[in-house]
């Protein structure tokens, strides 16, 4: 069960068992929050990680992610192009396209999260 689904679940909990309506908003609110600091430390935890292999001095760990993606995207190309083995399967094409796209997806929520994270933590930290 994901996070999302166990929030939403005891989020319905906490209806039932607070009756009045105002604190169970106020009880919803809260657990919400502590979702979004978790996700937002588990989102810095990885970006982190990123960010140290990307400044390492040395240039196989610095680039292994973009590399690799060059290389899933090429095969794709090659593909349209006609250039490719004849027994790789459309399947096979159509998986290392879901790579691809996980992959720039991951990088554009990695670069927009390097730019928002301060910005949340330093409001969440004013909200207290």
């Amino acid at each position: 069960m994901s996070v999302v689904a166990v929030v939403g679940a005891v989020a319905s909990i906490l209806d039932k068992i607070i009756p009045d309506p105002v604190a169970a908003a106020a009880a919803k609110a809260k657990l919400f929050e502590l979702q979004l600091q978790g996700d937002l430390a588990e989102i810095t935890a990885k970006a982190g990680i990123i960010q140290a292999e990307a400044s390492s001095e040395h240039w196989l760990a610095a680039t292994w992610r973009p590399i690799l993606m060059l290389t899933f995207g090429a095969l794709i190309v090659a593909r349209w192009l006609g250039f490719s083995a004849p027994n790789i399967s459309e399947s096979e094409v159509l998986a290392l396209w879901d790579i691809v796209q996980v992959g720039l997806g991951g990088y554009v929520i990695g670069r927009s999260a390097e730019k928002i994270i301060p910005q949340l933590a330093d409001a969440l930290k004013k909200g207290k």
